[in-house]
């Protein structure tokens, strides 16, 4: 490997013992650093993409082989090099890389095979990658991270109002339709409901529907922040809608990648929503907000 980093850094928390889950079948151990970098260990993000061995060069060999950007094929050889907690000091370090490129990986991944150019003996590697964005955004990562390891419970407050303020406004915006009727459509055949373009009206359901479809699935803490910077007044109503508080440069553009996805999931199932509550579940988990599944009437939150 070259262009290694030449210090080598101490982790100072790390998730070995309760590796981050992603997808419900993908463990991910992930550290911090003593300088505060996010890393996630080379063999976990091989193991993570379905390698079963423990060859330090086989990320790097798939990358070279396939038509992945400048970027990544310079990321994937400048590895950190870092000491695990409890790691003595004739151990040897690990390799690893910051938690953000793992996802530019991936959607590498997925990229090239959309576009046709992942060799066949590497698709399985854009079906993992797949699982792995849909359950890790990239804006969420590091809040991801930070829980898996612990580190959320000594991070300055500061620093998780940066995270929030990376998409979310500190005062609402101007009402804008951000939600398309493709959406609400797809809720309304799945639940077996009459659906009319030229109708406004729906059912107050589908507000829980938007909080637990999108909201709580779109970054860790996003409608709990919501719900703090948007509460309800004395007589249980909002002076804005969730969707209003979504700044134009990173959260507009994450809230119509996240309803893209979900109307992809439904049609996937054929407007089953049996079918659908389980790959959502699978494909694009929560993040820690429990909702009551039994949807009790609320305000709609689009």
């Amino acid at each position: 490997m070259s262009n290694i980093t030449k210090k080598i850094l101490n982790a100072t928390f790390s998730s070995d013992k309760t590796p981050l889950l992603l997808g419900g079948e993908i463990e991910l151990p992930c550290y911090v650093l003593e300088n505060k970098t996010r890393v996630l260990s080379l063999n976990g993000m091989q193991k993570a993409l379905g390698f079963k061995g423990t060859s330090g060069d086989w990320l790097k060999r798939i990358i070279a082989s396939n038509d992945f950007s400048e970027e990544i094929n310079a990321g994937i050889n400048s590895p950190i090099k870092f000491k695990r907690i409890g790691a003595g000091g004739s151990q040897p370090a690990t390799y690893g890389y910051e938690a953000t490129m793992f996802i530019d990986i991936c959607n590498g991944f997925i990229d090239l095979k959309n576009a046709g150019k992942l060799k066949a003996r590497h698709l399985f590697l854009a079906v993992r990658a797949d699982i792995i964005v849909r359950a890790s955004a990239k804006v969420g990562i590091i809040a991801l991270v930070d829980e898996a390891t612990g580190y959320q419970e000594y991070r300055a407050k500061n620093d998780l109002r940066e995270y929030f303020d990376k998409f979310l406004r500190d005062e609402y915006g101007k009402w804008t339709k951000r939600f398309p009727d493709e959406f609400f459509e797809a809720m309304f055949r799945m639940r077996g409901w009459t659906w009319n373009y030229a109708s406004t009206k729906k059912p107050s359901v589908i507000g829980h529907y938007i909080n637990n479809f999108v909201y709580a699935r779109i970054a860790p803490g996003v409608l709990t922040e919501l719900r703090a910077r948007n509460p309800k007044d004395e007589k249980g109503n909002r002076k804005s809608k969730h969707q209003q508080w979504f700044n134009e440069d990173v959260g507009h553009p994450k809230l119509q990648e996240h309803l893209a996805s979900v109307v992809v999931l439904a049609k996937s199932v054929g407007y089953n929503w049996r079918n659908f509550l389980r790959v959502i579940n699978r494909a694009l988990p929560k993040f820690g907000d429990q909702l009551d599944m039994n949807f009790p009437d609320e305000d709609i939150t689009d």
